[in-house]
């Protein structure tokens, strides 16, 4: 005698929908780049919402993700914390976040911007073990209406743990670009990054150094606070490429918590710096894929 198998719902057999809905969305971005660093306080998430506000400068459309849940600060520094994410019901049945955008007036294309920082109160912490974290991540990816983006900026939170495996695992990254500052004890951490995104496969990884150096105000000399050159080292010597230096700016920290990108200041030396990090970034990754200025996608929204 035979009988009907009984239908089994076990975790992990099968497809799950959240990563093929992640699998179907990032085929309408057109790079996909993570910014990270193995140590925290080097200015990731500056270099991240800075690098994004520059391509969006250019004229590109430009998604940021801030997928930092425990210390989600993205949001803040474009200005669009205090934004409400609505959510938009599809023929399914299932509802898909809206995400906020910063566009400064119409200074640049729009940003499309999601973070955990939109979904808590900001003086609530988030305690959560790392599978609540992962699958935030995967929602903050797939259940979010992205639509058609140039650049998928991922601001990474610091170290080589969780977050920064889910992402991988589930977006096919273009490029890495690891912020470091020039000390020592920095680029110590930040070469386990560059080395985590070789064992991952990234096709394309390259070093920042921010912090720079500091312009004296008064004589405008050059003023090597935590030393010189420390990021084109590891880059040398990790055979990665080096994308370039961003000084310290005494406006970047009162632009950053006015909500206002360094970028958008355009006669200072960090500015600059950012525009032209952008250019090379756009260039080598046009390059890596064989395109030009045609690659630029249009709107359709």
């Amino acid at each position: 005698m035979t009988i009907k198998a009984p239908t089994l719902n076990i975790g992990g057999l099968g497809a799950d929908p959240l990563t093929e809905r992640i699998k179907e969305k990032q085929k309408k971005w057109k790079y996909k780049i993570a910014v990270l660093s193995g140590k925290g306080g080097v200015g990731k998430s500056t270099v991240a919402v800075n690098l994004a506000t520059a391509l969006a400068k250019k004229g590109y459309y430009v998604g940021l993700l801030d997928a930092d849940i425990h210390g989600p600060n993205v949001a803040k520094m474009l200005g669009v914390d205090k934004a409400d994410v609505l959510a938009e019901r599809l023929e399914d049945g299932r509802f898909e976040m809206l995400p906020p955008m910063a566009d400064f007036m119409g200074q640049i294309t729009p940003i499309k911007v999601m973070s955990m920082g939109f979904l808590v109160p900001e003086d609530q912490p988030i305690i959560w073990r790392g599978a609540l974290v992962t699958k935030a991540i995967k929602q903050l990816l797939g259940d979010v209406k992205w639509g058609e983006l140039d650049f998928m900026i991922i601001d990474f939170p610091p170290g080589t743990g969780d977050e920064i495996l889910t992402v991988v695992q589930n977006v096919q990254l273009d490029a890495a670009v690891i912020v470091t500052t020039p000390q020592e004890v920095a680029l110590l951490d930040t070469g386990k990054a560059v080395n985590m995104m070789k064992k991952m496969e990234v096709p394309y990884i390259a070093v920042v150094e921010n912090m720079s150096y500091l312009i004296c105000p008064h004589c405008g000399n050059e003023i090597d606070l935590f030393g010189k050159g420390g990021g084109k080292k590891l880059a040398e010597k990790e055979g990665v490429d080096f994308l370039g230096e961003v000084p310290i700016d005494l406006k970047a920290r009162e632009a950053s918590d006015a909500g206002i990108p360094i970028v958008l200041y355009d006669d200072t030396p960090a500015a600059r710096a950012f525009m032209e990090l952008a250019d090379r970034l756009v260039k080598k990754l046009e390059e890596l894929k064989g395109e030009g200025e045609e690659g630029k996608q249009e709107k359709t929204e």
